[in-house]
C-alpha cells in the first residue's frame, strides 16, 4: 500500500507527444496529477479524460502537471486521443502491469466486447487518481476496482488551491498501532 508523505514507485512511460514521462525527473513545481485509466475500451474512461483535458489549463495555473496513463499499446492509445480531440493532453501507454500493481492498482480480466463494441486486453488495470509531490511523495490518492464514481476533477483543483494556501500536509500517513 502506497503511504502519504513517502516516496512512490518509480514510474515511467512513454507518451504519444511528449516524450518519456518519468515521474522522478518530470516534476511540476508544486504537483503532478497522474490519472491512470483503463483503456480505450472503456466508455467512462474517455468522459472522464474529456473533462480533465478541459481542466489541464486550470491545473497549469496551479503549477501541477497532468498526465493520463493506461496499459494500452500505442495504437489503443492514439485511437482514445484521437475520441478526445485533445492534442497537447499528455497521454501515456504502455504502462507495465507489475508497475500498476507497485501503485496499488487493481488488475482485471477480460469480459470480451464492452457496451462500445471495444475489446477488453487480456488483463488491465483499473482507474486510480493520484497527486505526488516533485519529489514524488504521496499526497493524495484514489483507487478503484470498478470504472464508476470517480474523484471529480473541478473538487481537485479547489482542494489543492486550498492544500497551497495553508500549506496543508498529505494526511493518512499514521501507521501505528490503533
Amino acid at each position: 500500500m502506497l503511504l502519504p508523505r513517502e516516496l512512490t514507485p518509480a514510474l515511467s512511460v512513454p507518451t504519444l507527444h511528449h516524450g518519456v514521462f518519468n515521474s522522478s525527473t518530470d516534476a511540476a513545481t508544486h504537483f503532478t496529477l497522474i490519472v491512470f485509466y483503463r483503456g480505450l475500451h472503456c466508455p467512462i474512461c474517455a468522459k472522464y479524460l474529456l473533462e480533465l483535458a478541459r481542466l489541464v489549463p486550470e491545473f497549469e495555473k496551479r503549477g501541477v502537471k497532468v498526465i493520463a496513463i493506461s496499459s494500452d499499446t500505442k495504437e489503443r492509445a492514439e485511437k482514445m486521443a484521437a475520441k478526445l480531440n485533445a492534442p497537447e493532453f499528455r497521454m501515456g501507454y504502455d504502462l507495465p502491469l507489475t508497475v500498476a500493481r507497485q501503485w496499488g492498482l487493481y488488475i482485471s480480466t477480460s469480459r470480451g466486447l464492452t457496451s462500445i463494441g471495444i475489446e477488453e486486453p487480456v488483463l488491465f488495470s483499473e482507474p486510480a487518481v493520484y497527486i505526488i509531490r516533485p519529489d514524488t511523495s504521496l499526497y493524495y490518492g484514489a483507487v478503484q476496482t470498478m470504472p464508476f464514481a470517480r474523484p471529480i476533477f473541478s473538487d481537485l483543483v479547489g482542494a489543492i488551491d486550498f492544500a497551497l494556501a495553508k500549506d496543508y500536509p498529505a494526511r493518512g500517513e499514521y501507521t501505528g498501532e490503533v
